[in-house]
């Protein structure tokens, strides 16, 4: 049994993702914690609001958090509305929003068009330029017209890379190639590409840049160095997050680690160390 998928399955038959109408649109979501600061996280194109089940376990004590998964209408512009909606229904004003990838787009907009919302940012293994992924596939490709099952090839050709007996991913992998396969529902993962593809420009952060971080890994294949650097540049985050060996996925490769980053973010006290993650402080 691959074990992420079993400890995932665990947790959700806990905590199972509810949904709520938002102008229309149906967003998936998980509500934990009770005290503490507020926390909102954004998931990347594969994965669901459960693909952070690591760090809401770890910190149901510490934080309120709530944690996502996007509807199957509506752009970023839209979602930045409803999310900003459901923060207010929750109670969660002055919450730090994590995104990761797509997600971390996504949270650069809510944070810049909302910014009296929000106490922190965490741009994580993201990018500040949608127009860096529209020539490359899948992206690129019609994504409303072709079939899903094109359109989830280069996903699927690329995870299988990482299936090999004793890659450090493959586990990650099989459970990300789930997700692929139907976990996300089709019109869900269709509009997610669309989102990003016609992702509007992101408007200037206001908040201080001693709120703002950035989360990047050496070997993320997906992020390449000039779009990490071109990230930095445009928030010119107050702390930078840099792991090792953890792929795209490092909330999923190293939980412990990640859930320390966030601790350090929102002001909590760290439950042992940050291992081998780089941190600088530019303030």
């Amino acid at each position: 049994m691959n074990q992420l998928i079993e400890a995932r399955d665990a947790f959700c038959a806990m905590k199972p993702e509810q949904v709520r109408s938002v102008n229309g649109r149906d967003w998936g979501f998980i509500r934990n914690g009770e005290t503490g600061p507020a926390l909102v996280l954004l998931p990347g194109t594969l994965g669901r609001a459960d693909i952070f089940w690591q760090q809401i376990s770890a910190m149901s004590d510490e934080a309120r958090i709530l944690s996502l998964s996007y509807p199957s209408s509506g752009g970023i512009s839209d979602w930045a509305g409803d999310i900003t909606q459901m923060v207010s229904i929750e109670g969660m004003e002055g919450a730090t929003i994590l995104g990761s990838s797509l997600g971390g787009y996504v949270a650069q907009y809510v944070a810049a068009t909302r910014p009296e919302l929000f106490g922190g940012l965490i741009a994580a293994n993201t990018l500040a330029d949608a127009s860096f992924v529209r020539a490359i596939p899948p992206y690129a490709l019609d994504l409303e017209g072709m079939d899903i099952a094109t359109l989830a090839e280069g996903f699927l050709r690329g995870l299988s890379q990482w299936t090999q007996p004793g890659h450090a991913y493959a586990e990650l992998a099989e459970l990300l190639i789930a997700e692929v396969d139907g976990r996300i529902p089709e019109a869900e993962l269709r509009n997610r590409l669309i989102a990003l593809k016609d992702a509007p420009p992101l408007p200037a952060q206001s908040l201080a840049t001693d709120r703002i971080s950035t989360v990047e890994s050496d070997d993320d294949h997906l992020i390449p160095p000039p779009v990490r650097e071109q990230l930095r540049a445009a928030l010119q985050p107050g702390r930078a997050f840099r792991f090792g060996n953890a792929s795209h996925f490092p909330y999923v490769t190293h939980p412990r680690e990640y859930t320390n980053l966030i601790r350090m973010a929102l002001g909590l006290e760290l439950r042992g160390a940050l291992g081998d993650v780089a941190v600088e402080d530019q303030v």
